[in-house]
């Protein structure tokens, strides 16, 4: 539950310290005094959203730091520990920091913290009800929600979601395929004789590199021959060919060497050049006995390039992308699949309607139970409300087409006297009615809430005199199960709350600031008397509220 909260420079308040306990306590004071701050800042520290509005006039930022004792939640402390955002055991910190520019953080446990982090962290800790609640309960999606929420079937609901989408998915994919069959198996037809085609001209980069070399060497035959010829003839087979002339020099230099030992190292390098140019001559006549110009098998290459260039023409491709182009066809013969494949398709849409229907018709019967339970209970607190002899239903009527929120649409009917027929909500309740069944609503779900800390601002607004008192019990028997706070203007709601903190609002140097004061005994005596008798208290209006705090308690 909550059981501190500072604000720093939020709104009209400079500062605030306050620490909470347990059941319920009502905030008071004169309209305008900013009861609904504390809510408002509340919010902020779980997440929601905020603007450099909400920064006091001539201040940098605003700072609000709510402090809940969570041991009494293990899931929020498993999350925050799968978060890396614990901190000391029993305990969850929130912190959100907002600048005059609008920017802001958050922090949890003394970490930084994304906001969804902050709201998911909130939805464990506390729950608002807005005075304006009653206005989305005219909405059958809000309906359905707050019957889903009463009956805790959240997950099941969001199973039957996910269940739809799939079948969907799978279903618009199979109409697709039946739609466009021709064209699909036009296109199959075509991307097949692509494949085989692409498959019988069996092209690798490797062998295009060797056909291509040989193509080279093929059609270059004669000028290689005449090359070799011409080497062979002037190193060899010339009248003064290079190992003719050469062969000479070694002689006469091998003579000198007798004479002068010096041109010994000459003579070596001479004798190496000999062999080496007689090596040349012997490669030349290899290549020479090798090389034979073969006009078939150049013809044979001539045809397989040309075959290779028109293919990657046809594709426009360069040859070495051809593989690339071969595997995209591939791919999508794949993704168009085969009648086969079409037939496996619609066995598992039929497969995935029936897994919806199922998740579906067994959400169907859970609402049903928890429909009956929640008409019979909102009905009994009408009779409290100011309203006998209502009567509240919540109908399931089938819908023509399933969608991803079941099989029926939620409907909240009443009949707000005794012999009406029962009508949607939305046609027949005033706005008081819509008021006191949106509490009565609102309490059944506090009921089986599992959030510690409940919050209800205004919720009152409409009722008075018996019905307030009720309202009054109401909140006060919830304050066994849960922490309430609720901001009222109604002096029987406050006087049923265990703790009374009165919201005060002043004005110094022309700067306004609220600030709050928990009430002793005697205050509430008075601050209950101002809210029965207005500015002027009497001794009979104090009376009057001395009497209505000792009935309440």
């Amino acid at each position: 539950m909550l059981k501190y909260l500072s604000i720093r420079d939020f709104v009209i308040v400079a500062s605030l310290e306050l620490d909470f306990s347990s059941g319920f306590t009502a905030l008071t004071g004169e309209t305008g005094a900013g009861k609904s701050i504390l809510l408002d800042a509340l919010s902020l520290a779980l997440g929601e959203r905020g603007d450099g509005g909400m920064v006091r006039a001539g201040c940098e930022r605003a700072e609000i730091t709510a402090e809940f004792d969570i041991a009494a939640l293990p899931a929020l402390q498993t999350w925050l520990d799968e978060q890396e955002l614990s901190g000391d055991e029993g305990v969850c910190l929130l912190r959100r920091v907002l600048d005059v520019g609008g920017r802001s953080r958050g922090f949890i446990n003394g970490r930084s913290a994304t906001m969804q982090q902050m709201r998911e962290a909130g939805e464990w800790l506390l729950d608002i009800h807005g005075q304006h609640a009653h206005q989305s309960l005219l909405r059958q999606d809000a309906q359905r929600d707050l019957l889903d929420a009463y009956a805790g079937l959240g997950d099941e609901a969001a199973q039957v979601a996910s269940a739809f989408r799939v079948w969907q998915a799978l279903d618009v994919r199979c109409r697709e395929l039946s739609q466009n069959a021709a064209a699909v198996a036009a296109e199959r037809e075509l991307l097949a004789f692509q494949k085989r085609e692409l498959e019988t001209l069996d092209f690798s980069a490797e062998m295009w590199q060797e056909t291509q070399s040989e193509y080279a060497r093929l059609s270059h035959a004669a000028s290689l021959l005449e090359t070799a010829e011409f080497g062979i003839e002037v190193l060899n087979e010339a009248d003064s060919s290079c190992l003719a002339q050469l062969s000479t020099l070694i002689g006469k230099v091998e003579a000198g060497s007798a004479f002068d030992p010096a041109l010994g190292e000459t003579l070596q390098l001479l004798i190496s050049a000999q062999a080496e140019l007689q090596e040349a001559v012997y490669g030349l006549r290899h290549y020479q006995r090798r090389l034979e110009a073969d006009p078939q098998r150049l013809r044979e290459l001539e045809r397989s390039i040309q075959t290779v260039v028109d293919a990657a023409r046809k594709y426009r491709a360069t040859p070495e992308e051809l593989p690339q182009v071969q595997a995209r066809i591939v791919t999508r013969l794949a993704e168009l699949g085969g009648d086969a494949e079409v037939d496996e398709l619609q066995q598992h849409a039929a497969q995935a309607r029936e897994t919806y229907l199922l998740q579906a018709g067994h959400l169907s019967v859970q609402r049903d139970r928890a429909a009956q339970t929640l008409a019979q209970e909102i009905s009994v607190a009408m009779q409290t409300l100011a309203m006998q002899g209502g009567q509240f239903a919540v109908a399931l009527n089938a819908l023509l087409e399933p969608n991803a929120h079941g099989l029926e649409a939620v409907e909240f009917q009443v009949a707000a006297n005794p012999g009406m027929p029962l009508r949607a909500l939305a046609k027949t309740a005033s706005g008081g009615e819509l008021a006191r069944i949106s509490l009565a609503i609102q309490v059944a779900l506090s009921e089986v809430a599992h959030v510690p800390t409940l919050i209800f601002d205004e919720v009152d607004s409409g009722i008075g005199g018996r019905v307030a008192e009720i309202v009054g019990q109401l909140l006060k028997r919830l304050g066994r199960r849960h922490q309430v706070l609720c901001v009222t203007h109604l002096p029987q709601v406050a006087a049923a709350a265990d703790a009374q903190w009165q919201v005060n609002k002043t004005s110094r140097d022309g700067i306004t600031f609220s600030s709050i004061t928990v009430l002793s005994a005697a205050q509430r005596v008075d601050e209950i008397a101002r809210m029965l008798g207005g500015i002027q208290l009497t001794d009979t209006t104090r009376k009057h509220a001395a009497e209505m705090l000792g009935y309440a308690a």
